[in-house]
């Protein structure tokens, strides 16, 4: 299966797609288009949607006239809401599946709670058209991908979302996460840092692994520094606040006066841990993310992270999903988005040389 790269222009805020970024069948817009049943043409007399917007922003009711018979359900199953990272991603899904006509139904697994593979089994049963996946099983490399063959042969059309299985027979949209590891890992080395650490999630995970591919290349490209010496700088842990924090501590030890992280949520409990120990950021250690979460711009410092194009990918995913349904699917592939660099608050250049550990020889 190959792999399609879709760049972002430069400056193309939050993600959203321009010319070559959206990687989906070309669609009209909410603000220009009024949304229909894919591939149902709109009468001259039909709603116009910026109407409806404004009586959805409003909080009004809409008008019987209004509604729309929906033309069918479809499944997005998601890990967790707490990262803000996920709802930013079903809402983007959800309201490009509305505007196609389409009901979305949100299934969140939880600690103890449902199953990917038993909120699947609900869905096929309530006769959904299709199935989201964001950052499922398909991510996990030690999971069994016969769960989606076995989808497949079921008749349900899906894609998957972050993460990518050879193995597996379908459209997946992931971001460049070995590019966004070189981003952060140049940002600091241009700033000055020599001892760079990376806070990511377990590597049986593909974002993780292409993450900890991307951070040793560049860390050799830039500074000479060999793999088995990278690796040692490389802190797999929980994701999350308190897997950041851990990762920190054990970075912090070596010395590290840049960390990079593999989500933003990861990167507060490195800040965390910065502060515990009486250090400041980014006055002696950087830190970035990595998704630009909602409301990460507004941290103490403002995060400098790398930012998911979110609105790119999941209308991608949905166009992809949509034609599935409709039974003209586009090639089979991964379809992999470029990932931002955005600069704010928490880096900077690394405190005088003589406070320094010794770098890496």
């Amino acid at each position: 299966m190959g792999g399609v790269t879709i760049p972002l222009p430069r400056g193309a805020g939050n993600g959203a797609p321009r010319g070559a970024a959206h990687a989906g069948p070309a669609r009209g817009s909410e603000a220009t288009e009024t949304p229909r049943p894919h591939g149902q043409a709109g009468g001259a007399g039909a709603p116009r949607p910026h109407g409806r917007a404004a009586l959805d922003v409003l909080g009004y009711e809409r008008p019987v006239r209004l509604k729309r018979r929906s033309a069918g359900l479809v499944g997005l199953v998601v890990p967790e809401l707490t990262n803000p990272i996920f709802p930013a991603f079903a809402q983007v899904v959800e309201q490009v599946l509305a505007g196609h006509g389409y009901t979305p139904v949100l299934c969140t697994q939880m600690p103890g709670g449902a199953t990917e593979d038993e909120l699947v089994e609900q869905l096929v049963e309530r006769g959904v058209a299709g199935i989201v996946f964001l950052s499922g099983l398909h991510a996990d490399a030690s999971a069994d991908p016969a769960r989606y063959a076995r989808l497949t042969a079921r008749g349900v059309p899906y894609v998957l979302i972050n993460g990518y299985n050879e193995h597996i027979d379908a459209n997946f949209v992931s971001p460049d996460d070995r590019a966004a590891a070189r981003m952060a890992v140049r940002h600091l080395v241009e700033l000055g840092h020599e001892r760079i650490g990376l806070a990511i999630g377990p590597t049986r995970y593909v974002p993780s692994r292409r993450k900890a591919e991307g951070f040793t290349a560049e860390l050799y490209e830039l500074l000479g520094v060999e793999r088995a010496d990278a690796e040692r700088f490389i802190r797999p842990t929980l994701f999350g606040v308190e897997g950041g924090h851990a990762a920190a501590d054990i970075l912090l030890r070596e010395g590290c006066t840049g960390i990079v992280c593999g989500s933003d949520l990861m990167a507060l409990g490195v800040i965390r841990a910065v502060r515990a120990q009486g250090l400041d950021v980014p006055g002696d250690v950087s830190v970035v993310g990595f998704d630009d979460s909602p409301l990460i711009a507004f941290t103490s410092p403002p995060l400098s992270t790398v930012r998911q194009p979110v609105q790119a990918m999941a209308t991608a995913a949905v166009g992809a999903l949509l034609e599935e349904i409709e039974g003209n699917p586009v090639q089979r592939t991964e379809f992999v988005f470029q990932p931002e660099l955005v600069v704010r608050g928490s880096t900077a250049q690394p405190p005088a040389r003589a406070a320094l550990p010794q770098v890496l020889t």
